[in-house]
């Protein structure tokens, strides 16, 4: 910020102050292309909001049209948080690509109760309702902290301070001291529909830049941007933007508006504060993402193929709506009509007071003297009494009520809300014509289920590739409760039984014995020597990133399940399977060669069922031991018992002709070393002979 210019990566430089007034033609370029639609978002806002408020007086009570059919279709496109599956695109036989696919998911599936999808996607659906647009913002966090390298402190020199000639701090140079990653996360921002926006382009594929404006305190301005920041803003008056209601005023206090740009041309990322001439920082975009964009494809609701501004769903409506203000008020009026007003002769003595003791609107039963009865009843009695007519009025508040209820049928008709989404139905229909409703009713409301299914389908793939290129391996064991092998695990227990083997055989070679087999792996090891190692998994993830998987959510996962289809879908499941494995075993009986067909018939019939996910894996494993089974060759058969016993009596006899003979052998052996051992001894015992012969003859 001091000379009001920064560097990229690759040396080239920005001014900042040039920087800041082109962006902040953009953005005014960008608001004033949305500003009809704003204005329309925030008078459509406060009707929904303030319908309830101020309605004490019949002139201003109203309708909540709005209000109720937003709160019909609520549940009705959005009601769950979205299940991330993580597939293979390839259903091939790929250990390491399994377990990828694993690891992504339990990740994914973490990433989406950290970070509270489901109240930012219920923010979304509200604002795709109200407005016809929702977004949020995805970002990449990691915390720090000092890596240990296992050696104490020494004693600081005497005078304090670090030998002369170094700057200071730790590290060759003076440089900070190493930093390892010591937790990682996917941040999910919901932002406002009117802190968003991007470019004027008729397709989402056209937009070059898109922005978002985050409120910030005078601290994160500072841990963020340093210092200066605070300051220059300060001096220029900008980012001080305090709304133009109490709420927003007070929302706002003590913060600076500042907008964060991507843009897609220039492969750059902007920060600049609200009216400010100078940006903060130009950067690098600090994620390499696929699509470049931090954020998916806005949901959408009614647009047209000439822009990306869209339409609220109240417009097409509003005019009906004003309607059945219009007549609620008149209604609320002529209730208040509907008083009962009596005219009675006055200066009659005490006939007068006693008729108007009883016409008191607090006197329920009452029981009134008259003690001039003759001349109360010579006057008609009762008909003395004279009442103003509200037949008219009755008639007029009918009439109004029915014209009302036939403009809530026509808002009906023109949202598609059918009567039985709204819980609205007959004795008299049959159960087929209820579900023929049912599924016609949903048909108009089909798309925006499908759009935030979509929304909820990119948000989940954005932070499955953030995961992939950012998460280190120790994050993802630990997230996913997967502890998979380092490549110098398996090389150390390889190295360990090579050693092993070796030093059996050296000691078979000093025995004078042959060498043994090699020694069996414990059955531990050898499990997760047959597993992928997280070097092998990271490779891939790192490499094929999102491209390899199928990042989708389930069918219908964000709206409200239905228990009997649910129930259904798995009643067929459990009659496919058992009619299959029915057949397919006699066939298995007869031909064993077909075991490998059937299995995969199996998988491919099983993998077309939602409820049959969870088994697959099983049933894989299952086909595969099934599979290896059916083509292993087969032992030769058993001969019968007659012939066993022949066998048996042939063995027992060979057995003892054998021992025979080596006894036999054995004998003879022992013969001829005795024979050996006595000629050894007459020999020996003529030597001696001899030896004494020769000593007498020198004597």
């Amino acid at each position: 910020m001091e000379d009001e210019a920064t560097a990229l990566g690759g040396g080239e430089q920005w001014d900042l102050a040039k920087v800041g007034a082109r962006w902040q033609q953009e953005l005014e370029r960008a608001q004033r292309y949305f500003k009809s639609w704003h204005d329309r978002c925030v008078k459509i806002e406060k009707i929904y909001l303030d319908q309830q408020s101020d309605q004490t007086s019949a002139a201003k009570r109203r309708f909540p049209m709005l209000w109720a059919n937003t709160s019909v279709l609520q549940p009705a496109v959005y009601a769950r948080v979205p299940q991330p599956v993580v597939q293979r695109r390839f259903k091939d036989a790929q250990p390491v690509a399994r377990m990828a696919s694993e690891l992504v998911e339990r990740n994914l599936s973490y990433m989406g109760d950290e970070a509270d999808v489901d109240s930012i996607m219920r923010a979304v659906r509200d604002d795709f309702l109200l407005c016809a647009r929702g977004t949020v913002w995805l970002r990449y966090e990691a915390d720090f902290e000092p890596l240990d390298m296992g050696v104490q402190p020494s004693d600081p020199p005497a005078n304090g301070g670090l030998p002369e000639g170094l700057p200071g701090g730790m590290g060759d140079n003076g440089g900070a001291s190493p930093e390892v990653i010591s937790d990682e996360r996917v941040c999910i921002d919901y932002v406002h529909w009117s802190d968003f926006l991007h470019s004027p382009a008729r397709r989402w594929k056209d937009v070059t830049w898109v922005a978002r404006r985050v409120p910030m305190t005078d601290e994160e301005m500072e841990k963020r941007f340093g210092p200066n920041a605070m300051t220059s803003l300060q001096a220029q008056g900008a980012g001080s933007n305090k709304g133009s209601s109490q709420t927003e005023r007070a929302e706002n206090e003590g913060k600076t508006h500042v907008w964060e740009i991507w843009c897609k041309s220039e492969n750059c990322t902007v920060w600049i504060a609200d009216g400010a001439p100078v940006a903060l920082e130009v950067s690098e975009p600090p994620l390499d993402l696929t699509h470049f964009w931090p954020c998916p494809r806005p949901a959408y609701g009614t647009m047209s193929t000439s822009s990306l501004i869209p339409v609220p769903d109240y417009v097409y409506y509003q005019q009906q709506c004003d309607e059945i203000d219009l007549l609620t008020k008149r209604v609320n009026k002529l209730t208040d009509q509907l008083r009962l007003k009596v005219f009675y002769p006055s200066g009659d003595g005490a006939i007068s007071p006693a008729i108007e003791k009883a016409m008191r609107p607090e006197n329920d039963t009452v029981m009134v003297p008259i003690p001039e009865w003759a001349a109360f009843t010579d006057k008609g009695g009762s008909k003395a009494i004279v009442t103003l007519p509200i037949d008219e009025v009755q008639k007029v508040i009918i009439a109004c009520i029915q014209a009302r209820k036939q403009l809530i049928e026509d808002v009906y008709q023109i949202t598609g809300i059918s009567d039985i989404v709204r819980g609205d139905t007959q004795a008299s229909e049959t159960a087929t014509a209820q579900r023929i409703k049912s599924q016609w009713g949903s048909i108009r409301i089909r798309d925006r289920q499908s759009e935030l299914a979509r929304f909820a389908r990119d948000i989940i793939r954005l932070a499955g590739e953030i995961i992939c290129d950012q998460f280190q391996p120790e994050t993802l064991m630990l997230v996913s409760g997967i502890k998979l092998p380092t490549m110098a695990d398996k090389q150390q227990v390889q190295m360990q039984m090579q050693m092993a083997a070796q030093q059996a055989a050296a000691r078979a070679q000093q025995m004078g014995q042959p060498a043994p087999p090699p020694p069996q792996m414990p059955p531990q090891l050898e499990q997760m020597m047959q597993q992928p190692t997280i070097d092998e998994v990271v490779q891939l993830l790192r490499n094929d990133s999102i491209r390899g998987f199928q990042i989708d959510i389930e069918t219908d996962s964000t709206i409200e399940p239905d228990e009997d289809a649910e129930k259904q879908r798995r009643m067929e499941f459990v009659q496919m399977i058992g009619g299959f494995l029915q057949q397919a075993g006699a066939m298995a009986q007869q031909n064993p060669m077909l075991v490998p067909v059937m299995v995969e018939t199996l998988l491919f019939a099983a993998r077309g069922f939602r409820a049959g996910r969870q088994l697959e894996s099983t049933l894989d494993q299952v086909g595969a031991q099934l599979s290896e089974a059916a083509t292993a060759p087969k032992p030769p058969p058993e001969p019968p018992a007659e012939q066993m016993i022949k066998l048996k009596t042939a063995e027992v006899k060979a057995g003892a002709e054998q021992r025979k003979a080596e006894l036999g052998v054995a004998q003879a052996e022992i013969e001829h070393r005795a024979v050996v051992e006595q000629a050894r001894g007459e020999a020996a015992a003529q030597a001696l002979q001899q030896f004494q012969a020769q000593q007498s003859a020198y004597q």
